[in-house]
């Protein structure tokens, strides 16, 4: 009984590929896969190139956000002037975005760029016949393509939010609080789940097209359509239809716009603003209008983690669902191909 017990616990935490070790997670082949991936990303010059570009915004921003930081902690009709670190990322003298702005429109390039040869590069290489010849399962090589740029993306966002609080240690001496460091954590969370969602989308369109120009052009179009031509379609399409407002009530003007609202939502860039933006900003108490009943007897003073979170678990919810439809759909399809030379 006891040999028995101490074999159980060797096979799990067994760290070489013998076949004693299959229980361990993750496996082995898995493991090889994703230093492999890991290592080639870091050497690509087009990984190169982004990350230039987010540090370059990153410190931009942070330069125009420590300029005027100091305007901004005395302004005391500021319900958000007690958060110097959450400034820092949110604060702008409108010459440019804030880095929250910034990172929605540079986290789907970043996505895009890690996955879009994911796996047609390997076919047209010829490298994905012998991969899968190999002793390995199918499922260790999409599962590697996919948390392989996740680990990437979760150093380089935790990396440049731990430089920012550092800077801001230096020059202005005020500790961090708790809740800064947990609505931080959480902005990286979500910013990681929105890089996955594009992520699991350019790695769907990399086995669907063989071309791997195609399935970037494909996933690029679908990233503009979202971002810059869904708000243009969804007013196009619903403002002939809103009554005029002299006409009808407060509370039916209230309904028609949270039906723009709504409807503004299906994007997934617009569920990323909306979650960033409450994470952010503790004063933030709605996101969509406000009567003035409802705002009558409310005090102008930032909420809690908790309550910012139940805001936006909606729009959490579903950048989440959204990447793992889109990861299940790929993983569905690269699993029952019929893989040749």
């Amino acid at each position: 009984m006891k040999e028995n017990v101490n074999n159980f616990f060797k096979n799990i935490f067994n760290p070489d590929g013998s076949s004693t070790g299959k229980s361990a997670f993750p496996p082995t082949p898995m493991k090889v896969l994703i230093r492999k991936e890991i290592g080639s990303h870091i050497r690509s010059w087009r990984f190169i190139i982004l990350i230039a570009l987010i540090v370059l915004t990153f410190g931009a921003s942070l330069f125009v956000s420590f300029s005027g930081l100091r305007e901004t902690i005395n302004n005391a009709q500021d319900p958000d002037s007690a958060f110097v670190y959450l400034k820092l990322l949110t604060t702008s003298d409108n010459s440019i975005p804030p880095f929250h702005i910034f990172l929605n429109f540079l986290a789907p390039l970043l996505g895009i760029a890690l996955g879009f040869d994911a796996i047609n590069s390997e076919q047209n290489g010829g490298t994905l016949t012998r991969l899968v010849a190999q002793p390995l399962y199918r499922d260790n090589l999409i599962l590697s393509k996919f948390f392989a740029p996740l680990i990437i993306v979760s150093v380089l966002f935790t990396s440049l939010c731990m430089l920012m609080i550092g800077a801001g240690i230096i020059t202005t001496g005020i500790n961090i609080e708790w809740q800064e460091v947990v609505r931080i954590s959480g902005f990286i969370i979500i910013s990681i789940i929105y890089v996955a969602f594009w992520l699991s989308l350019s790695i769907l369109l990399s086995i669907v097209f063989r071309q791997g120009a195609t399935s970037a052009l494909t996933a690029i179009g679908i990233w503009l359509f979202f971002t810059v031509f869904f708000p243009i379609v969804i007013n196009l399409i619903i403002r002939p239809f809103i009554p005029n407002p002299n006409y009808i009530s407060e509370q039916e003007y209230l309904a028609w716009n949270n039906l723009i609202l709504n409807l503004l939502r299906l994007s997934p860039s617009q569920l990323y603003t909306d979650a960033t933006t409450t994470i952010l900003m503790p004063s933030v108490r709605s996101l969509g209008p406000v009567s003035i009943e409802q705002m009558i007897g409310a005090i102008p003073s930032p909420l809690s983690f908790k309550d910012s979170l139940m805001i936006i678990w909606p729009q959490l919810t579903g950048i989440t669902a959204a990447m793992m439809v889109c990861f299940a759909l790929s993983y569905f399809v690269f699993m029952r191909r019929e893989i040749r030379c």
